[in-house]
């Protein structure tokens, strides 16, 4: 498929299509929509997943039909689909749903940070690689509203947002409000065509995203929530049925980066904006050592095999 970035002439505004992990509802894509709206320099798409979809990471709907249902959404042509965020994007920049390929592909804003590993399972971060995978340029956006807080208090304060739309409306305005000079800069060279084709952004935002510290290129650390398991039973007491057990995961501890990094980064207040690839290559010392240990290896096998020459 050709990219969106020859869709448009210069003249026209720019197309963007909007997708997420959270669902249709989720607060920070509905607060991303309503500001795209607000500049009345874009088309605004979105084709997000019906339900949370929240840590599938790339999985795809392969055996079955995608259910699709048009759904209002001031300023903009909104659906929502029984898929997942990779399904979305790819649907909505095949040219079956929207009448031609959108100029750029925004994934979010979601709600939480996607540093470092957590790219690996985000449903947001794969949203953005799957229009990367079909040629059309694409951010993941994530938005760290639950920075430093434990566990406990991170379930206590789902609740808290639960119960308090508008402040958590206003926080998602105000981290799509700090996204509109890195998406209008992107479809400007997009427009210009001299936007790089070999990467997508994923934009981690801080938790005090309205007195952020400004906006920094940043690399893909290796920071990541630890998790163990807690067996219990369905009233959440350990277990001792005979026929079945139950297993919950549960926040243990976090690896966070020493280096620069996107998580680094984040927390001290900035912007992170890293580029990233379809795939994290591994560590230059781990290549090293495998072609060192390898030709080893079969040299040994065949002083001891002599069916191996």
């Amino acid at each position: 498929m050709e990219s969106g970035i020859d869709s448009k002439s210069k003249g026209e505004k720019g197309t963007i299509l909007v997708t997420n992990d959270d669902g249709i509802q989720a607060p920070g894509l509905n607060a991303l929509v309503s500001v795209l709206v607000s500049t009345h320099r874009f088309n605004v798409l979105v084709c997000a997943p019906q339900l949370e979809m929240s840590a599938v990471s790339h999985s795809i709907t392969w055996r079955q039909p995608l259910r699709v249902e048009k759904v209002e959404m001031d300023g903009a042509t909104a659906f929502k689909a029984s898929g997942t965020p990779a399904d979305c994007a790819s649907l909505g920049v095949s040219s079956v749903l929207f009448p031609s390929v959108p100029d750029l592909v925004i994934s979010g804003i979601n709600q939480g940070s996607n540093c470092g590993y957590h790219t690996v399972y985000s449903g947001t971060t794969a949203g953005a690689r799957e229009a990367f995978l079909n040629g059309v340029p694409a951010i993941s956006i994530s938005y760290d509203c639950y920075g430093g807080l434990s566990f406990e208090e991170f379930e206590k304060m789902l609740r808290v947002e639960a119960g308090s739309k508008t402040k958590m409306n206003y926080e998602y305005e105000a981290a799509a409000k700090a996204c509109l000079p890195i998406i209008s800069g992107i479809i400007a060279e997009i427009k210009n065509n001299t936007y790089p084709q070999g990467c997508f952004l994923n934009m981690d935002l801080p938790k005090d995203v309205a007195n952020h510290k400004g906006y920094k290129v940043t690399k893909q650390g290796k920071s990541m929530m630890k998790i163990r398991w807690k067996q219990i039973t369905s009233h959440g007491q350990p277990s001792e049925i005979e026929h079945h057990l139950l297993f919950r995961r549960q926040l243990s501890g976090c690896q966070v980066d020493i280096d620069d990094s996107d998580h680094k980064s984040l927390q001290e207040g900035y912007i992170s904006i890293t580029p990233l690839g379809i795939l994290t290559h591994p560590d230059k010392d781990c290549k090293a050592y495998f072609e060192d240990w390898l030709p080893n290896l079969i040299q040994q096998h065949q002083s001891h095999n002599p069916l191996l020459d």
